[in-house]
């Protein structure tokens, strides 16, 4: 993904995201995900745009297997939205940029 995005662990989920005082979009991923890759150009340029505003992460799927789960995460990409620890939104599949957009614009 993009420099502005931090990569977050199992181990670290509950710190980094779920006690985040910014929102925080989630990007699950893998390697060897096609439409995880086309989706990487528009993260990068919302990161930037909205670096001050929201915390962006990505967890690789391949890597971390107990968050995934706990969601309920089937299908990649994914995108999940926390605000104040809360689970607020999920897009699936490679959504244009506009859509992600729209979805940080509500809860910032």
């Amino acid at each position: 993904m993009s420099e502005e995005a931090t990569s977050v662990s199992d181990d670290k989920f509950e710190e980094e995201v779920l006690r985040a005082e910014l929102p925080v979009l989630i990007d699950f991923w893998a390697v060897w995900c096609a439409p995880c890759k086309m989706i990487e150009p528009a993260l990068a340029n919302l990161a930037q745009d909205y670096k001050d505003q929201i915390k962006f992460m990505k967890m690789n799927i391949d890597e971390n297997m107990k968050t995934p789960s706990r969601y309920g995460i089937r299908s990649i990409p994914t995108l999940l939205l926390f605000k104040n620890g809360e689970l607020k939104e999920t897009l699936v599949g490679a959504v244009p940029q506009d859509k992600i957009e729209n979805v940080i614009v509500k809860h910032i």
